[in-house]
């Protein structure tokens, strides 16, 4: 494990969270999302320098409010920001960002993989944007944390993060162990008040979900509603003595579907179960969808609530 080459994340804060109550569900903005309508990157963007790493096109840029941003561009676009939303409106902790239709980098020269994603004059199309916030001290890769090991280890909280993570078929759940290949788990370190520091533990890519889990790459996918409304009926397999099983699989499978029982299904829905219709439409307008997709997507994630409410229930 690379943990124990790199050593303990170097934190600062004696305060771990990994979850925060989100509020009534009917108040939630899901177009908005973490960071709000008001949050939404200002144009124009000018260029600040282009990333190699990631398996996707990226770039941070400065927008006009003097926010950096980090732009993604490829398949995980659509994907990322509105499972980051759901997320988010569960009451976990997730970067703020946004779908942008269209736009202009200004400064953009000398490019490398991201010379594809922009025409001439440095306009662009099918983006999303994700804030870099400032003060914010993150903690990735080797010093990001486990599924097994973290402080959070047999919570509803942590089971809840589970259960959205299977909801949404994101099956990239990589950790800490798997940082040869890129951990997708990150510790971000928020200063609430001057002798206070605040320690939170997140997801920091959805970007593969909404698609097929599966126990391999060819049988895996992201922003294919067939193929998640396919999923449905084996989202939740059954329940034994209070326990729930699963069909997901993903990177780290026994981690995600083990030990997770009806009160933790219970707890989860008390917040999930108030999203409507029109809110999770929202959040996939938001995200860039089709009227077609939005329809889709909306109808195969409700199945998947009612299926979440039935356990609750036990019925």
């Amino acid at each position: 494990m690379k943990r124990r080459v790199a050593g303990a994340p170097p934190l600062q804060s004696k305060r771990a969270v990994i979850w925060r109550d989100p509020g009534p569900a009917e108040s939630l903005d899901l177009a908005g999302g973490a960071g709000g309508h008001d949050g939404a990157p200002s144009p124009p963007f000018q260029f600040i320098e282009e990333h190699s790493s990631g398996s996707n096109p990226s770039m941070s840029v400065r927008d006009a409010r003097g926010r950096v941003w980090r732009i993604k561009w490829g398949e995980e676009v659509h994907t990322e920001t509105f499972a980051a939303r759901l997320a988010w409106a569960a009451g976990y902790f997730v970067e703020a960002n946004y779908f942008v239709p269209n736009g202009r980098i200004e400064g953009a020269e000398n490019l490398q993989r991201a010379g594809q994603c922009l025409e001439e004059g440095g306009t662009f199309r099918d983006a999303r944007f994700e804030l870099d916030e400032p003060g914010v001290v993150k903690h990735f890769d080797e010093h990001s944390w486990a599924w097994n090991d973290n402080p959070f280890a047999g919570t509803r909280e942590l089971h809840g993060l589970k259960i959205v993570m299977m909801l949404l078929s994101n099956w990239d759940n990589k950790d800490v162990r798997d940082v040869a290949r890129g951990s997708n788990t990150a510790i971000f370190e928020y200063r609430m008040a001057p002798e206070v520091l605040e320690a939170r533990y997140l997801i920091i890519d959805w970007g593969a979900a909404l698609g097929t889990w599966g126990s391999n790459v060819l049988s895996r996918g992201r922003w294919d509603c067939q193929a998640f409304t396919g999923q449905t009926e084996p989202f939740i397999l059954g329940v034994e003595d209070d326990v729930v099983s699963w069909g997901y699989k993903g990177q780290r499978t026994a981690d995600a579907v083990t030990g997770i029982s009806r009160k933790d299904v219970q707890w989860l829905y008390k917040y999930l179960g108030g999203i409507t219709d029109d809110q999770l439409a929202a959040g996939l307008r938001a995200s860039g969808a089709t009227e077609t997709e939005i329809a889709d997507f909306t109808k195969a994630l409700r199945a998947r609530l009612d299926r979440l409410r039935s356990v609750a229930q036990g019925s």
